[in-house]
């Protein structure tokens, strides 16, 4: 069965009888993410090495654009899996590809961050226009969080905005300053059942209703050390090459659906300037 059919039958069967109520009663779409993942929607973009579809952006531009015209929510739970997937699949484990593709493990993205100092910033409260105020460069290019290894382990401080499936999805893709380097980013694979890592009941974010996109906090998150995604400091021509590139088409494709990437307010300019501008930012 092509992806094509596949997504046709879960939109009929799951995902539009649902739709009202998780847009009405902000119900987080479990059966539709069920329903995707077992039609192999969830592993569209892995490689078929791992079991997966194999397929790229285009595809995954048009699963979501034809999910947004439907369900809101649930356009923004896969636009920001697949804008993760396409990190893990350039570092992730063998397991973890091999779990996305099977249509077991639904990921999502915690970059967003803001200084409690900045403009705007409330405790709790996710500001609809941006997280305290602040640009597309301090809410995702410049991360506050901190990390901080002891032997195998490494410990990871943060409060991360507007996380879409915020205590639904199976990991998060996380941002840290660096452990050694002086300047960059590094990115992490964080489990969701890791300890320490905290979703407040009620989501507070400014997704579409049902998305559970809500703040997550690390008071610090355990993870093993190689959890890292790539080398350390490297994260930042991650972001700027795979997922803002990722973020634009996918938030492109949702636009019939009146969504936009939570926390960032993007232009194809700021994804576009050289690296070294931004980590000297």
């Amino acid at each position: 069965m092509s992806y094509r059919t596949a997504l046709s039958e879960v939109l009929t069967s799951v995902i539009e009888p649902s739709a009202d109520v998780t847009g009405g009663e902000g119900r987080f779409p479990r059966a539709s993410v069920t329903a995707l993942g077992r039609a192999g929607l969830l592993g569209l973009t892995v490689s078929a090495e791992f079991g997966g579809g194999g397929r790229g952006l285009p595809e995954a531009v048009e699963v979501v654009a034809r999910t947004a015209r439907v369900c809101p929510a649930t356009a923004a739970v896969l636009q920001s899996h697949y804008t993760a997937v396409a990190v893990i699949e350039s570092y992730g484990s063998p397991w973890v590809r091999g779990e996305i593709a099977a249509g077991r493990h639904l990921s999502s993205l915690a970059l967003a961050e803001a200084a409690e100092g900045a403009e705007g910033y409330v405790e709790g409260v996710e500001p609809a226009g941006g997280v305290g105020g602040q640009g597309l460069e301090g809410q995702l290019l410049v991360p506050r969080s901190v990390a901080a290894r002891t032997g195998d382990v490494v410990a990871l401080r943060a409060r991360k905005h507007q996380v879409v499936a915020a205590g639904e999805a199976d990991s998060y893709v996380w941002s840290s300053r660096p452990l050694v380097v002086p300047a960059g980013m590094s990115l992490w694979l964080v489990p969701a059942h890791a300890p320490n890592l905290f979703v407040p009941a009620r989501a507070g974010g400014a997704g579409p209703r049902g998305s559970a996109t809500s703040t997550v906090f690390a008071d610090p998150v355990l993870v093993p050390a190689d959890a890292m995604l790539g080398g350390d400091g490297g994260g930042l021509d991650t972001v700027l090459r795979t997922v803002l590139p990722w973020l634009l088409e996918l938030r492109a494709a949702a636009g019939a659906g009146g969504l936009r990437p939570p926390a960032v307010d993007m232009s194809h300019d700021v994804a576009r300037r050289p690296v070294e501008s931004l980590a000297s930012s």
